[in-house]
């Protein structure tokens, strides 16, 4: 019997071989990323659900966590440049996967999808007619915007990416990543259907939008946007455009107002005073739901949940 023992010890253990240790940016992320891992590990999440991602200051135990991961998968330098720095200096040892640099999905530009000021003419939409993506401060997106994940189409994307990334790292458990993947995957394609399904109902009622954030949610729904209190950047307005959001209001028919954790509730209230128009906050990283394998559908649910019921017509 005791030899029996010593020689089952010396098996190779089943599925959780050198399984590595895997740092994710941001909740969404660290969402998809955890249903590909399944029950061979959890991943580390740097930004607590809800944490802006534009601007957030790496805590001592975050820096320790980063040092010690094998697997960096994050969103990538569009969404968090000073995200850049630390994975050098402290994880120079880490595999990283970098979700926009990733192929087999479309990247959209970033649109000057605001009131204006001082920043120039722009048409109907808010669009810049020269496409000047060239923002003076401190999160400059580059030319296409980041905020890919809420697509759930890129998303699935992302699920085999993240999977073959894994496996390249643990080799011995690819066929269980890639497996986990795809049942994510098929989970994901009937929350699409499902929430097409909602939303096709409102897809011509005018809202404005918080900051500019949630583009690809809206064009994989049919969604457009009049406007946006603020743009991607999500700097707070001045007093021109939020008078010229007021007068887009009453030329679109604008229903809803949203709000959103980055711009906060006030400029919203303020923009519809006076109007019958309605207000909801959306968000599209997670904020007060619990970091997990769930976070990613319930994060899309909601937002879907804001959109009809703030867009849907009165009764």
């Amino acid at each position: 019997m005791r030899h029996l023992f010593a020689t089952l010890c010396l098996l190779p253990s089943i599925g959780f071989a050198d399984v590595p240790r895997v740092m994710t940016d941001i909740a969404p992320i660290h969402s998809l990323t955890a249903q590909v891992m399944g029950d061979l590990g959890t991943p580390d999440l740097l930004l607590p659900p809800g944490a802006d991602p534009h601007d957030f200051a790496l805590r001592p135990s975050d820096a320790q966590a980063l040092g010690a991961a094998d697997v960096v998968i994050w969103v990538g330098h569009g969404l968090t440049p000073w995200l850049e720095e630390p994975l050098t200096t402290l994880a120079p040892q880490a595999a990283r996967l970098e979700l926009l640099e990733t192929p087999g999905w479309d990247p959209l530009e970033v649109r000057d999808h605001k009131a204006h000021d001082d920043h120039g003419d722009h048409d109907e939409h808010g669009h810049d007619d020269e496409h000047d993506h060239d923002h003076d401060h401190g999160h400059d997106h580059g030319e296409f915007d980041p905020h890919a994940w809420v697509d759930p189409a890129i998303a699935r994307v992302w699920l085999a990416t993240i999977a073959d990334q894994l496996a390249t790292a643990d080799p011995e458990n690819a066929a269980i990543y890639a497996e986990n993947a795809a049942s994510a995957a098929n989970a994901l394609a009937a929350l699409e259907q499902r929430l097409t399904a909602d939303l096709a109902p409102v897809a011509d009622r005018a809202y404005i939008l918080p900051h500019d954030g949630y583009q690809y949610f809206e064009a994989r729904f049919g969604l457009t946007a009049s406007g946006a209190i603020a743009g991607i950047d999500a700097r707070d307005p001045g007093p021109a455009q939020v008078a010229t959001l007021r007068e887009q209001m009453a030329e679109d028919g604008v229903a809803c107002v949203f709000s959103d954790a980055e711009i906060g509730d006030g400029w919203a209230t303020l923009v519809i005073e006076g109007t019958d128009a309605k207000t909801a906050q959306i968000d599209a990283v997670g904020a007060g739901l619990d970091a997990g394998p769930g976070l990613y559908a319930e994060m899309l649910n909601r937002l879907g949940t804001a959109f009809s019921t703030c867009l849907a017509a009165d009764t």
